[in-house]
């Protein structure tokens, strides 16, 4: 059999203390003064006889303990059994507590989850324009900040390693490594080729060719004479080496000046049809595929997804914590800029009021009978006893001068009966 889940009704608040102390003093200030009557009608009934007019005060305190006890009863059968005495129709709220809690749901549903009600509530107050007041406070975007800060932190704390990792690694494998790199490289290179962009690459290359060679004679004169053959006399291969690097340095610096250089024409070609065949060639998009493979396999990728997500979480963690850092710097320098603009941008402030309104209207129409659910069921699941006690605390107070107006009332009223009926003995 499945078990009731039990929830009790919210701890007692220090206010709720207060209340407590309040209503106690009030109960004693009724039980007093139906104490008092009752010892007034007492001395008044013994000595009627002989003091005539105090048939008027019997009268008087006859009536407010009538009044006091009566009072009591309805008062203490709201709550209780009046003295455990289980009268019909007593101790109302613990019997009838899931009505009451459905009633309370259905009068919150009807007067203030309403479309009508929220969208002019809001309306009337101008939200936009208070977020803006509130954020454009340099105290105020600080302190929002912290909050987000923190939010953070323990997001970061709940995120389990094993499953950021995973996700990374099936999101690169899903746009990184299943799609074709050939065609896209082919497609990107030839807008590039197509635009000239390769000509500054050419130019860096070229540069650094012309400063090397300057640098380093020496080597280059080695690496020519290293491929000419050993039995030429030494002045020979002297002459062969200024030869070739007066040659080599003469056509680097042909080549940087003259924009339509033949050497440059043909990277151009080259660079154009290796663009063509990574887009349309089987073979080179066979071959980029492997290379692919081979740089990026099964291990390497789970590596780079666990390297990529430490670095993220480092780098998120050490910028949370530090107060000065950039991202939260910026974080507060966006939310009072946002405020300033909420604040100065009236146009902005109403289609943000108008977006709350049908937002608020939206979720209000479609979800307030679940969200006034949660009062009724709430009620529901209270113990009776301690809802009832929970009611009385709240409103307990000043039902207890229901009470002490009941006896003051039913003295006056026992005086006024007692007045007219002698009034009336007085003419008969």
């Amino acid at each position: 059999m499945a078990q009731s889940i039990y929830t009790a009704p919210p701890a007692e608040s220090p206010n709720d203390t207060a209340r407590r102390t309040a209503l106690t003093r009030m109960k004693r200030l009724a039980a007093g003064l139906l104490a008092l009557m009752a010892i007034i009608f007492t001395v008044s009934f013994a000595l009627q006889e002989r003091y005539p007019w105090l048939e008027y005060v019997r009268a008087a305190a006859e009536g407010g303990m009538v009044g006091a006890i009566a009072d009591w009863f309805a008062v203490t059968a709201l709550f209780r059994y009046p003295m455990g005495l289980r009268i019909p129709h007593t101790n109302i709220i613990a019997n009838r507590k899931d009505e009451i809690g459905a009633s309370l749901g259905e009068f919150v549903e009807t007067n203030f989850l309403s479309e009508a009600v929220i969208r002019g509530k809001l309306e009337s107050v101008g939200p936009a324009r208070r977020i803006g007041a509130w954020l454009s406070d340099d105290k105020n975007a600080a302190r929002l900040t912290d909050e987000l800060a923190i939010a953070g932190q323990g997001v970061l704390n709940l995120l389990g390693d094993n499953a950021i990792k995973n996700l990374i690694e099936s999101v690169a494998r899903e746009h990184l490594i299943q799609p074709e790199w050939g065609p896209s490289l082919g497609r990107v290179g030839e807008r590039l080729v197509t635009s000239g962009q390769q000509h500054a690459a050419v130019d860096l290359l070229l540069d650094r060719a012309d400063g090397w060679l300057r640098d380093h004679p020496e080597a280059f004169g080695r690496v020519v004479s290293q491929r000419l053959p050993t039995w030429l006399p030494g002045f020979v291969d002297k002459l062969v080496d200024d030869k070739a690097y007066r040659e080599v340095l003469a056509f680097v610096a042909s080549a940087r000046q003259d924009r339509q250089h033949p050497v440059r024409k043909a990277l151009d070609g080259y660079l154009d049809e290796v663009m063509h065949d990574l887009q349309y060639e089987p073979a080179m998009i066979n071959r980029v595929e492997n290379l692919k493979a081979e740089v990026l396999d099964n291990a390497k990728l789970r590596e780079f997804a666990g390297d990529t997500w430490q670095a993220i979480k480092a780098s998120l963690t050490q910028a949370l914590d530090d107060p000065t850092s950039a991202l939260l710097v910026g974080i507060r320098s966006t939310l009072r800029d946002i405020g300033n603009r909420l604040t100065a941008d009236a146009a902005l402030g109403s289609r943000i009021d108008r977006w709350l309104a049908d937002t608020a209207s939206h979720v209000i129409s479609a979800y307030r009978h679940e969200i006034a659910g949660v009062i009724t069921e709430t009620v529901e699941r209270w113990p009776a006893r301690e809802t009832a006690e929970k009611i009385e605390l709240q409103v307990g107070r000043d039902l207890q001068f229901i009470r002490i107006n009941g006896t003051v009332v039913g003295a006056l009223a026992g005086l006024a009966i007692f007045t007219f009926a002698h009034a009336v003995a007085a003419l008969f």
